[in-house]
């Protein structure tokens, strides 16, 4: 027993110091995050009148080409204050065709890369949306302000950019602004093919749409919790596993619900006056977000936003009825609950451009047995320093348990039957950062 005890305190001396430095960085990245920064950003993308995806692309004042041409501009001014660290350019593609696409356009997506300084092709991707719209999704002519949807989740990209691009991390990170969204996700969709065309290993994209609102259309006013929307696995059979999903349970255990859980738990330790929640759906019930073309091409996505909508300042005309105000403008945005989900993001972001790379090929054993066994490959990444096991109930959405261990190839959990439990595996690098948990591909007898 006091051999078993010495060990648990070793083990804690030597993880400790890298801990404490992951959990100041962390710390400083949530206190670093400006209200008041946020707050003018969307009041500038506002200004535009109209970021209507059909709208004005000459105007220097007016329109989705003004709104996209500035949000590059602020993209590329932050990269002059660290030393040219981002890579922007425009990612564009030319829609002729769809529900809401009336005439031929060029969607255009504002791309800002910060390179890790050891996976520079690996990424994490946090996006917004520029366009916005009012009513018909086809007026493309009159005032849609877009105050929150999503001018808020835009403001929150660039503001993390702000403050991560003064850090440096092992992979990289994306800020993208996306646009059509409101004409069928045309933005995200063209991405998301560039990433798979140009071979991009993306560990996953946090889409934010709508992070302002606090005052629901059910009366509720909350300013504390968000919603985490995330699918269970991929559909697209090109990139769908079993997970071993009928004897093995992983029917919630896909990437995208992986990194809702990664997302969850960061916000739980590191904010934890937040109340974030998992929602196990794609997206709203019949509505869509630029997440989904990610998923579709087999790239883990999730929606975050506000926990409680107001439908009358959604896609509505500027007006007064019966003594309602409907339309998306300023008055309708809380700038500290903006900046607070701006920094869920950013902590988000920066966990998991520190993370290693995920154990490769696990297998689970111990079927008729006391004890559940685990074999796995080692990725290449000489900067994992050790794994950790976690299990659940079944009924758990939550990595409820967990078990630190050396770099081995194999694990047997004593006493932990195999029928009762869920499992999966992280890395962990020497500073402490943990990749996304994997589930368990395949089962093996001894």
């Amino acid at each position: 027993m006091n051999k078993l005890f010495n060990c648990i305190v070793l083990s804690l001396i030597i993880w400790l110091p890298s801990i404490n430095a992951q959990d100041s960085m962390l710390y400083d990245i949530i206190d670093e995050v400006s209200s008041k920064r946020i707050e003018k950003d969307i009041t500038k993308l506002v200004s535009f009148g109209t970021r209507h995806s059909l709208s004005d692309t000459l105007s220097k004042t007016r329109g989705i080409g003004a709104a996209r041409r500035w949000i590059k501009k602020e993209f590329e001014a932050i990269s002059s204050e660290c030393n040219n660290c981002l890579e922007v350019f425009y990612e564009k593609s030319y829609v002729t065709e769809g529900d809401r696409i009336i005439f031929p356009t060029w969607i255009y997506n504002v791309v800002a890369i910060q390179r890790g300084t050891k996976n520079p092709n690996r990424f994490i991707i946090m996006s917004g949306d520029i366009d916005s719209r009012i009513s018909d999704p086809t007026n493309y002519k009159d005032d849609s302000p877009g105050a929150n949807d999503n001018a808020s989740g835009m403001a929150g990209t660039i503001e993390a950019a702000r403050i991560l691009s003064n850090y440096k991390f092992e992979n990289s990170i994306i800020y993208a602004g996306l646009s059509g969204e409101e004409q069928g996700l045309f933005g995200g969709r063209s991405l998301a093919k560039y990433a798979k065309k140009n071979d991009w290993d993306v560990i996953g994209i946090l889409n934010n749409d709508m992070i302002g609102n606090i005052e629901g259309v059910d009366g509720v006013i909350d300013n504390r919790s968000f919603r985490i929307f995330s699918e269970p696995f991929f559909f697209n059979s090109k990139y769908s596993s079993d997970l071993n999903m009928r004897t093995g349970g992983g029917e919630n255990d896909g990437a995208s619900r992986q990194l809702a859980r990664h997302v969850h738990k960061t916000v739980k330790k590191f904010m934890p006056e937040l109340n974030p929640i998992m929602i196990y759906r794609l997206d709203r019930f019949g509505r869509g977000g630029h997440h989904r073309p990610f998923n579709d091409e087999g790239i883990a996505g999730i929606r975050i936003m506000e926990a409680h909508e107001n439908y009358n300042r959604q896609h509505n005309d500027i007006r007064i009825e019966n003594g309602i105000k409907y339309g998306d403008v300023l008055s309708g945005v809380n700038f500290d609950y903006a900046a607070k989900l701006t920094a869920v993001n950013a902590i988000s972001l920066a966990t998991l451009a520190s993370s290693p790379r995920p154990p490769k090929n696990i297998k689970i054993g111990g079927i008729v047995e006391p004890s559940v066994k685990f074999r796995w490959e080692h990725p290449d990444d000489k900067s994992i320093k050790g794994y950790k096991i976690y299990w659940r109930e079944t009924t758990s959405s939550t990595w409820d348990n967990s078990r630190l261990i050396d770099k081995i190839d194999n694990y047997t959990l004593e006493g932990i039957v195999i029928d009762n439990f869920i499992f999966g595996i992280s890395t962990v690098n020497k500073k402490g950062f943990e990749s996304l948990v994997s589930f368990p591909q395949g089962t093996f007898r001894d």
